[in-house]
């Protein structure tokens, strides 16, 4: 079979469909983003007419993939970790409707909190929903997890958790592909009990019962789990439990001899008779898992008060952040001073929005329009334009979660803020800042609105917004009225104009949006 160089995203998508797969469906976010694009560009998904379009949000994803496997057709839902809560409601009932056709989701996480507004650990997810989930320790196991896990699926019938981290999706390794086409993709086949997906109590009572009744045979299949792999080492003084990619800095701190004995894990329920017997047999065993104390927590007590577990909970690594090599050599004794800083004539360089951004230019007007109002404050979103809370802007006032600018500016106008603005993003708009505006309408809330339209998702790369082109009929259909819905273009010789507007909107007691239009400078670059 012929080796790939993949990134951990791309031997996930490729997996997916060497799986069979009828669909892909995601919403773009830092660092799953890669896994949908390289599907949407594939010459083998687009000969097999695999679906492969951006969703309006997570949760959206998440119940079309759902309707997809309702069919009996194989579907992967692609998102990162906090995209996952937007997600969850249909995610955690999956669990109790069950999957028909084959159902992988896939949560890339984000510790340190590169590109995120915070470090949640999505296995607390899988858990929760009491369903097999794997965590990949290398890009070749990231490609079999997923080629494995569609057939696990339909032999339990449940959907299957695929957590993944930053290091691990945006990082290179040599894959080497198992088949030599993709499988043929499941015909319509719709579940053998007409009623499973009608979640009403009395059916959804019977559903859970099954669910918890197949927990044992998840727990037999990580307890047998070839994925779930214990190398030996002769010094039993500590014993190494490695969760996914732990298992790579582990190996880059000894070199290729452990001298303890380390158990990778990488498919849950926790296979717990095999961990029990490690623990039984150390001294002491130390958890290395990027995330939450997870499994630290499980094993308290399962092997005996012997034997110390050790990790993020008693300081033996740092509570927060990502793990690393020099970390993970502190934690097993190997050295003890601290990481080695930057010097001080090195100055960090913050991000910055783009040269030419139309971002740039409604900061701008912003700014100047609210000058005279001390009282004013604005509620900002997940984009680019955060940075608008960074100098020489500093024009912000929060940044919360998709879509919170509308609804946190509606609450603090209603708690007498006034002018009370919301900015938000047109792709962000049509994710979750709708029904927002739509609650603003309905109560007559005195908020001033600015979506910032640069006509794609810039933020993750560019890719399509389901708004281009009808933003002003969405609001207008959200009713707001035509005299306080403008469409304005950012641009420095518009200044005066634009803030003159905004002064007369600000003052309105009532809602208003602001439409500001011109197109990304970098997509604009890449389209000629």
């Amino acid at each position: 079979m012929k080796t790939n160089l993949w990134l951990g995203d791309e031997a996930i998508a490729q997996a997916a469909i060497d799986a069979g797969i009828s669909g892909v469906f995601a919403y773009p976010g830092t660092p799953s983003t890669e896994i949908t694009e390289y599907i949407q560009q594939s010459a083998e998904a687009q000969e097999r007419g695999i679906r492969a379009r951006w969703s309006c949000n997570e949760k959206t994803a998440m119940e079309a993939a759902l309707g997809m496997s309702f069919a009996g057709k194989r579907a992967v839902v692609c998102m990162k970790h906090v995209g996952l809560n937007v997600a969850s409601d249909a995610f955690i009932n999956s669990a109790i409707t069950g999957a028909n056709g084959g159902l992988v989701v896939v949560a890339a996480d984000d510790p340190s909190m590169h590109s995120s507004q915070n470090e949640q650990d999505s296995r607390f997810y899988g858990s929760f929903a009491q369903i097999p989930f794997f965590e990949p320790s290398s890009q070749q196991e990231a490609y079999d997890i997923v080629l494995a896990a569609f057939d696990v699926s339909e032999r339990h019938g449940v959907p299957i958790l695929v957590r993944l981290t930053t290091r691990m999706a945006h990082s290179r390794a040599d894959v080497v592909r198992r088949v030599d086409r993709p499988r043929e993709q499941k015909p319509v086949k719709f579940p053998s009990d007409s009623r499973r997906f009608v979640l009403l109590p009395a059916i959804a009572r019977r559903n859970y019962a099954e669910l918890l009744g197949k927990t044992r045979n998840f727990e037999e299949e990580s307890e047998h789990s070839a994925f779930n792999v214990l190398e030996e080492g002769g010094d039993h003084s500590v014993g190494i439990i490695a969760c996914g990619i732990a298992a790579n800095y582990v190996r880059e701190v000894y070199g290729s001899k452990i001298p303890h004995p380390m158990f990778r894990l990488v498919q849950y329920p926790l296979p717990r008779r095999r961990l029990a017997k490690l623990m039984q047999a150390c001294k002491a065993v130390i958890v290395f898992e990027d995330g939450y104390p997870l499994v630290e927590e499980l094993l308290r007590g399962v092997g005996g008060a012997p034997c110390a577990v050790k990790g993020r909970l008693d300081g033996t690594l740092p509570r927060a952040g990502e793990l690393d090599p020099h970390n993970v050599a502190r934690a097993l004794g190997l050295v003890s001073q601290p990481a080695v800083e930057a010097p001080p004539e090195i100055v960090p360089r913050p991000p910055m929005l783009c040269p030419g951004c139309p971002h740039a230019n409604m900061f701008d007007y912003l700014r100047e329009a609210i000058a005279g109002s001390p009282g004013a404050r604005v509620f900002s979103d997940i984009g680019c334009y955060t940075l608008g809370a960074l100098p020489p802007y500093e024009a912000i006032n929060s940044c919360v979660d998709m879509g919170a600018s509308i609804t946190m500016a509606k609450g603090a106008a209603e708690a007498g803020v006034h002018p009370a603005i919301a900015v938000i993003g047109d792709s962000t708009f049509t994710h979750s800042g709708i029904t927002g505006l739509l609650d603003v309408v309905e109560d007559r809330t005195a908020v001033t609105v600015i979506i910032s339209d640069n006509l794609t998702t810039g933020m993750t790369g560019g890719q399509n917004s389901p708004a281009t082109g009808r933003l002003e009929q969405i609001c207008a259909g959200l009713g707001v009225e035509p005299t306080h819905l403008h469409i304005i273009e950012p641009l420095p010789s518009n200044h005066q104009s634009n803030v003159a507007l905004l002064k007369r909107e600000l003052e309105y007691k009532g809602p208003s949006v602001i439409i500001s239009r011109r197109p990304c400078i970098q997509t604009g670059k890449r389209s000629g």
